[in-house]
């Protein structure tokens, strides 16, 4: 595929030799036809003139001093060169005949063909096809008017001549004034390429012109290409072109986008590493001491009492790769939430269902408490709002002790939808309540990563809602998601 320069300068140049050269021919044309007219008008004013200086009272013998005279003017002394020489070459190339009424000559130029077989053949050409009555020499001219007077083409001598007829009615007289059509053709297409002379020499320089000023106005985009080819693999940073024209504008915009992106992308990559070798790292060196503890042992107590911590090891590592896998899935770069319409009561009822035995196992009491007649429908993303619920109420069975209390209430407002949890732990200190959010926070003697409130808040804020701590009533930490019914963006 040609670039876009060549292409660009191939229909350019094309449509311009195309018009250049249709202007040019009709130029020649108009200029071809003009040439002519003015031919036309020449004959005509020759004869006029002529018709006036053989005039009916002029006598015989100055018409004969008059015909000599311009007998002489061609006519060469004995040593062959010209008495007076020639104006132009094409003057032999003229001629004129002044007859009377009976077809007798009364001045005729030298250059000039035999008379009678000029009105002979002249009268025979006016005929389509060359079929015209001839001339018989000393018949009256006057009936044949109508035929003669005007412009006509008439082949003598194996030449073609454009001959101008005039009528003197007050003389009785006839003049016959010609040129050859070779005359006229070179005359004419000399006069007319010579118009075109500009346009020939113009149209290369033009296309120089042409080629120079695309080439300039693609600069910018050779510049960016330019820019491309050299720029670092490892570099990111936006493009920068100055000045920025606007066609390029859209094409830069979505480069950067697109680089945006990838930065992002590999950010959120790193992250993600970083949070993984923080987290694991001391987990992983666990079940490690707890492994070659359980192989170097020798009372079999002490090989199940490792073999025990390496599973909850393992089960903790686990727990942490969970927790790290769905907060990479909810960074803003990777998430894409399926809000549908979700009947959140029964979701919860759902949920707790598959956490009370983590209750169960510690001797606590989880609790639903909601108006069983209000509307709980609200547009959500399922998967993540049953994470939302996981994640708060293990925090809650975590952090409460044995024999503890915790208590789910769901109520139903015209906008908002309130989730609270609510447990009889610890609790959290007023001044840290704000700490709990941030990644790898942890308080208190909990196993967790630090990341449950953080996954948390990252849902809630993807849904639009709204997360607030407060004291709870059972003595411990109660934790409030409020959700909008219509999902992200609504009042």
């Amino acid at each position: 595929m040609r670039s876009i320069r060549s292409r660009t300068l191939l229909l350019v140049l094309g449509l311009l030799g195309l018009s250049t050269t249709l202007i040019s021919y009709k130029s020649y044309r108009d200029a071809h036809h003009e040439i002519e007219e003015l031919f036309d008008a020449e004959l005509a004013q020759q004869a006029r003139l002529l018709g006036g200086m053989v005039s009916r009272g002029m006598p015989p013998g100055g018409r004969k001093a008059l015909q000599e005279a311009l007998d002489e003017a061609v006519t060469q002394d004995e040593s062959g060169t010209e008495a007076q020489p020639l104006g132009h070459e094409y003057e032999k190339k003229l001629g004129f005949f002044v007859f009377d009424e009976h077809g007798t000559v009364l001045l005729r130029s030298a250059s000039a063909p035999a008379p009678a077989a000029t009105l002979d053949q002249l009268l025979r050409d006016i005929e389509p096809g060359g079929g015209g009555r001839g001339y018989t020499e000393g018949e009256p001219l006057s009936p044949l008017a109508q035929r003669l007077i005007g412009y006509h083409d008439v082949l003598l001598d194996a030449h073609h001549w454009r001959v101008f007829v005039l009528h003197d009615q007050r003389d009785a007289h006839w003049v016959l004034v010609g040129e050859r059509d070779d005359v006229r053709g070179e005359l004419g297409a000399k006069i007319a390429l010579r118009s075109l002379l500009p346009d020939l020499v113009g149209l290369p320089l033009l296309a120089l012109l042409v080629w120079l000023a695309v080439g300039w106005g693609l600069r910018p985009l050779g510049r960016m290409v330019q820019l491309l080819k050299t720029r670092d693999p490892n570099n990111l940073s936006p493009l920068l072109l100055a000045p920025m024209p606007p066609e390029l504008e859209p094409m830069v915009a979505a480069l950067n986008r697109m680089l945006l992106q990838v930065r992002s992308l590999l950010e959120r990559e790193k992250r993600f590493l970083d949070y993984a070798a923080h987290e694991l790292r001391t987990p992983l060196a666990v079940l490690r001491i707890h492994a070659q503890n359980a192989l170097q042992a020798i009372d079999p107590v002490d090989r199940d009492d490792a073999l025990r911590q390496l599973g909850s090891g393992v089960e903790r590592a686990t727990q942490v790769v969970a927790q790290l896998l769905t907060l990479a899935r909810l960074e803003p770069s990777a998430v894409s939430l399926r809000m549908t319409e979700l009947d959140l009561l029964a979701f919860v009822r759902a949920q707790l269902a598959e956490l009370t035995p983590l209750a169960l196992e510690r001797r606590q009491e989880l609790t639903l408490e909601c108006a069983e007649s209000d509307d709980y429908r609200l547009l959500a993303d399922a998967p993540s709002l049953g994470t939302l619920l996981q994640n708060l109420v293990s925090n809650a069975v975590q952090h409460t002790p044995q024999n503890g209390q915790i208590r789910v209430l769901l109520q139903a407002g015209p906008q908002f939808i309130a989730l609270r949890i609510e447990d009889s732990g610890p609790g959290v200190p007023p001044e840290l309540r704000a700490r709990v959010f941030e990644r790898f926070f942890r308080q208190g003697p909990g196993q967790g990563a630090g990341l449950g409130l953080s996954i948390v808040a990252r849902i809630v804020e993807l849904h639009g809602g709204q997360l607030e701590l407060r004291d709870s009533p059972l003595g411990g930490l109660a934790v409030l998601v409020q959700l909008p019914r219509l999902g992200p963006g609504a009042p």
